[in-house]
């Protein structure tokens, strides 16, 4: 099996039957409401009548297609039907008017699967909200849950938790389909066949991979991201776990550390969550009344939660060291690449040892396979001079920094040929 033939059937082929049978609103709303039901709060007369309504309207947007929708919920077991209801009352339009019976039967039995292999328990809402769905934004709909499976299960094998599982993920599964970051890539929301087949994949592109991953075999997983970094770097995307409570992770960016260790845990912990392009977003399929942020197309509705909150209570005071954050990339001479170089910064004053550890820093800056804000960052004082050298293959820069009192700046070095 080839990466280029990974993912098998389309989710967009019909399969209309003329003889497939019409399932009843009062059928739909028993079985919405009997006590094996996975869609919670539906006790009173009262919000079965909603439910009923609001399926309803969920079947009427499906136009030619709502025959295949009710033929799913036909077609589905008594324990898997109110997993497609759940599914039919929150997709977007555009999947109601294309998704077949066979993609939405498919996809239900695998994940009641994947669930009933793990050594690990779900609350019934995490597995419908973060396990169940074929999708996670506005990515094209692969059929991945089998072949996701058949790949990932050797790789979880020992796991014993679903954050243990999706850090085991994180460490191999994008070595192992051959697909990396790069800006080179065709979109930033790319389904994982794009990105197998491109082997290039946006922050985003790479989240859908892992999350997609952590769902074929049962770890709850969500995208999660902010619209524009406080300091304005940019936007980003990375994946959240669920494990007993919800986690981060850089997507094929694994920390030694474990979850809840990434780059960008700084600069999220700068997110205001009064601000809508400042706050932090997890992607949710049941609906709410927040979207989910997308620069690529920010006319999507898809839905989300505010989780800024979560980020910024874990910010590190560094008031009592009085430093701040300076952000530091590294080009080759004609800026076409991001290098890996190593930079130092020494302050500038006479009496400076070489040797202190508080007036001399070094680190490595990142390459074009790094997300564009994974940058080396060194705590400098305010309102300093700094001798900043760096240096890789035949290239190197010097200069001096003069550091103000703003920090999360980002410094641009360009190297340039070593004198022969």
């Amino acid at each position: 099996m080839t990466s280029k033939q990974f993912f098998s059937g389309s989710a967009f082929a019909m399969l209309f039957c003329a003889g497939c049978l019409l399932i009843s609103k009062s059928g739909i709303s028993q079985e919405a409401t009997s006590k094996k039901s996975l869609i919670p709060n539906q006790e009173t007369a009262e919000k079965t009548a909603e439910i009923d309504n609001q399926f309803e309207r969920q079947l009427e947007k499906a136009n030619s297609n709502r025959a295949e929708l009710e033929k799913a919920i036909n077609l589905a077991s008594e324990a898997q039907r109110s997993a497609v209801t759940f599914l039919i009352k929150n997709m977007p339009t555009s999947d109601l008017e294309t998704l077949s019976a066979d993609f939405l039967l498919n996809n239900v039995r695998l994940a009641f699967e994947a669930r009933e292999r793990a050594p690990w328990k779900i609350p019934d809402d995490v597995f419908l909200n973060d396990v169940l769905p074929y999708a996670n934004i506005d990515e094209p709909r692969d059929a991945w849950r089998e072949n996701f499976a058949q790949l990932c299960r050797p790789m979880i094998k020992g796991c014993k938790t679903p954050g243990e599982a999706a850090q085991r993920l994180n460490e191999t599964i994008f070595k192992e389909l051959g697909v990396k970051y790069s800006t080179a890539r065709k979109r930033a929301n790319q389904s994982p066949q794009e990105s197998i087949d491109q082997g290039l994949a946006s922050c985003t592109g790479l989240s859908i991979i892992l999350t997609d991953a952590c769902r074929s075999v049962g770890v709850p997983a969500r995208l999660a991201g902010i619209p524009s970094w406080k300091n304005k770097r940019g936007n980003h995307t990375w994946v959240e776990v669920w494990d007993n409570d919800w986690h981060f992770t850089g997507a094929a960016e694994p920390s030694d550390q474990g979850l809840d260790h990434a780059w960008f845990q700084s600069d999220a912990a700068l997110a205001d969550p009064n601000s809508k392009v400042h706050s932090i977003y997890a992607v949710s399929f049941r609906q709410t009344q927040i979207n989910f942020p997308m620069v690529w197309s920010p006319k999507t509705k898809v839905w989300a939660e505010n989780v800024t909150g979560r980020y910024v209570a874990e910010k590190e005071t560094t008031s009592a060291s009085g430093k701040i954050a300076i952000m530091f990339r590294v080009w080759n001479s004609d800026k076409t690449k991001r290098v890996v170089a190593k930079v130092t910064a020494s302050e500038s004053r006479a009496d400076a040892k070489a040797t202190d550890p508080e007036t001399n820093l070094s680190g490595h800056s990142r390459n074009n396979e790094a997300d564009m804000n994974d940058m080396l960052q060194f705590q400098l004082k305010p309102k300093t001079k700094y001798t900043i050298r760096a240096e890789a293959g035949g290239g190197a820069a010097d200069f001096e920094l003069e550091t103000g009192d703003i920090a999360n700046q980002v410094v641009e070095i360009l190297l340039q040929p070593r004198s022969k």
